[in-house]
């Protein structure tokens, strides 16, 4: 079987991309924050869910259009032949009389239909309308809060590598400094050339136990939060996903005074607006469960057809034949279809539950402004701090420096050196730990608003 040129080409490009390594990928903050809002199976949740409160929109207003209700079968009937008189005379004096006798079978057609619109319903769909209305943005407003949080764990996970992959780097890099001092010891030692004891070794070794956990933890960390990364964004796990930035820095404090975040929170966020559309809900439910006990007004249609083949018309204004006949009439009416007791119990629950919403926003209208001021106090501290730490670790660098230049010298002993090592260790890592704290602290205060970046 001969294969055209076309389906070649096809095949020899399919197996060039499947022998071709996957390609990498390097992304900065805002990137990676875009391919999360993109890729994030929640949001695409939440975005049909929103449909679905569409849908409800959708299925309280079309109630107030045309509704139609109809019945239509095949069955049987007593057959009949001949008049309405005596012995099945067509005119005459006597009626009819024959009882129970059954002459035979005939089929029966059957339809009736009402085409009915409400013209006024006290407000039912109306009030029911606006509920559906105010569960849509409910709805909107939990998609949003979900943006939110995927920008917020997705600076997590950024920032998470970039401070674990800055603490592995430098642990690294002091063990090697420490292995080499290490190694100077034992040298000194086999040579019994004086100049180290047996405790300068000890001493330098407990230090490198030490720094050997702290890699270990730093390590399994970046690679759990590049792995983060690569799922929020969508990579995939087995992407070869890398960050543009070179090491973690603080972001700039914000410029926006407290009393601004506060206000624009009660605002903004995603569960302030999901208070205000959840009472607008509740205040429309509540006003429908009232108009739930008022009759509704209409105007439509109604008709019914009959007919039965086997059996004689009966065309007699004063009698109906219901195996054989038909009608169409235009109506107004009023249908009343209420249990008072059912129906103020409704209206209770309905009052009760929007009681208990008004209680509810009054506690996050004072609560918010709080856990705003708490994130806010936490940044400027962290700020102040992780700028303090910095101060304190490049001068703890040049105790580590100075002590291991005056060991080499043989003027410094190798405790003295160790607890240089740890003291830079921990100053170093704390610096790098803080920037991480204060830089999640500013993105809480931009989760806490409701900002989208």
């Amino acid at each position: 079987m001969k294969i055209n040129l076309l389906t070649q080409t096809l095949l020899t490009a399919g197996l060039l991309l499947a022998v071709s390594p996957a390609q990498a990928e390097t992304i900065n903050l805002q990137q990676a924050v875009e391919m999360s809002l993109a890729a994030d199976p929640r949001i695409k949740e939440r975005e049909q869910v929103v449909e679905a409160a569409r849908s409800l929109l959708q299925e309280a207003q079309g109630n107030a259009g045309w509704r139609i209700s109809a019945n239509a079968f095949i069955g049987l009937a007593p057959e009949v032949e001949g008049g309405f008189y005596q012995g099945g005379a067509f005119s005459g004096t006597t009626p009819r009389t024959d009882g129970d006798e059954i002459n035979g079978i005939s089929d029966w057609t059957h339809l009736d239909f009402a085409l009915i619109k409400p013209l006024y319903t006290f407000g039912k769909i109306e009030r029911y309308g606006e509920a559906a209305q105010g569960n849509v943005d409910l709805k909107r407003g939990e998609l949003t809060q979900t943006r939110t949080d995927t920008v917020y764990d997705t600076k997590r996970a950024y920032y998470g590598y970039l401070t674990a992959r800055d603490i592995r780097v430098f642990l690294e890099d002091m063990q090697d400094r420490l292995n080499r001092s290490i190694t100077s010891v034992e040298r000194n030692l086999k040579e019994e050339s004086g100049e180290s004891k047996q405790s300068d070794l000890y001493a330098l070794q407990t230090a490198r136990g030490l720094l050997s956990k702290y890699a270990h933890q730093a390590r399994a960390l970046e690679k759990i939060s590049l792995d983060g990364l690569k799922v929020l964004t969508g990579a995939g796990l087995n992407s070869d996903l890398s960050v543009a930035d070179a090491r973690i820095e603080p972001v700039a404090f914000p410029q926006i005074e407290l009393a601004d975040y506060q206000a624009r929170a009660l605002q903004d966020r995603p569960e302030m607006q999901q208070l205000e559309a959840g009472l607008r809900a509740r205040r429309a439910l509540l006003a429908a469960k009232k108009a739930d006990r008022m009759p509704d007004v209409y105007a439509g249609v109604i008709g019914q057809f009959n007919y039965a083949s086997q059996r004689e018309r009966l065309d007699n204004p004063y009698l109906n034949d219901s195996f054989n006949n038909g009608g169409l009439t235009p109506v107004v009416g009023v249908k009343w279809d209420t249990v008072f007791g059912v129906a103020s119990a409704r209206v209770n629950q309905a009052h009760a539950e929007l009681e208990a919403l008004n209680h509810k926003k009054a506690f996050a209208v004072a609560g918010i402004p709080f856990e705003v001021g708490e994130a806010y106090a936490h940044a400027r501290a962290n700020h102040d701090a992780q700028r303090d730490l910095a101060e304190g670790a490049a001068a703890a660098r040049r105790w580590m420096v100075a002590s291991l230049a005056d060991f080499s010298a043989g003027i410094e002993s190798a405790d003295k050196v160790a607890d240089a090592i740890k003291n830079y260790v921990l100053a170093q890592t704390e610096y790098l730990r803080t920037v991480n704290d204060y830089n999640m602290n500013v993105a809480q205060l931009a989760r806490l608003t409701g900002e989208l970046k």
